[in-house]
């Protein structure tokens, strides 16, 4: 009885189906999806001051104050594009850099923190990261959100 008690512990579940349960459906990620997770990687990046143009900040700062009007997801996916297939995804990405600081060594530090963060979070293969830098933020240089107006 020992025995067979032993054998029924090694094989306890019988499974059905067969084959990988992976294999048993679909996944799809939006877009919005790695548009965020590129946008926290990107803004992680020290030299990384803002992103997206001037224009599109501050008519995000408008939005994102007004009640119902986008609130905090839409200032993470500011300046971010993303473009998803079945296994890959392409992004364009649009920042403000501080000045000072080494445009080309921001703009690589900000590739590499992307694709490792889509990659790991999503499974997609990253093949390419395209940067547009819009801007520098000089030290002396006042933030170009407007006052609110709404109380």
């Amino acid at each position: 009885m020992a025995d067979n008690a032993h054998s029924d512990q090694q094989n306890p579940v019988t499974r059905r189906g067969g084959g990988d349960p992976a294999a048993r459906g679909r996944t799809t990620i939006a877009d919005g999806v790695v548009e965020k997770i590129a946008g926290l990687a990107a803004r992680d990046v020290v030299g990384v001051h803002a992103m997206g143009s001037g224009l599109s900040r501050t008519l995000g700062a408008v939005r994102d104050r007004v009640p119902g009007g986008g609130g905090r997801s839409g200032g993470v996916t500011r300046g971010v594009k993303a473009e998803v297939g079945e296994v890959q995804t392409a992004l364009d990405l649009e920042i403000v850099v501080d000045y000072g600081v080494s445009i080309a060594d921001v703009a690589g530090a900000v590739r590499e923190n992307v694709i490792a963060a889509v990659e790991r979070m999503t499974g997609l293969e990253v093949v390419e990261v395209n940067i547009a830098v819009s801007d520098v933020k000089l030290p002396d240089e006042e933030e170009e959100e407007p006052e609110s107006r709404l109380q």
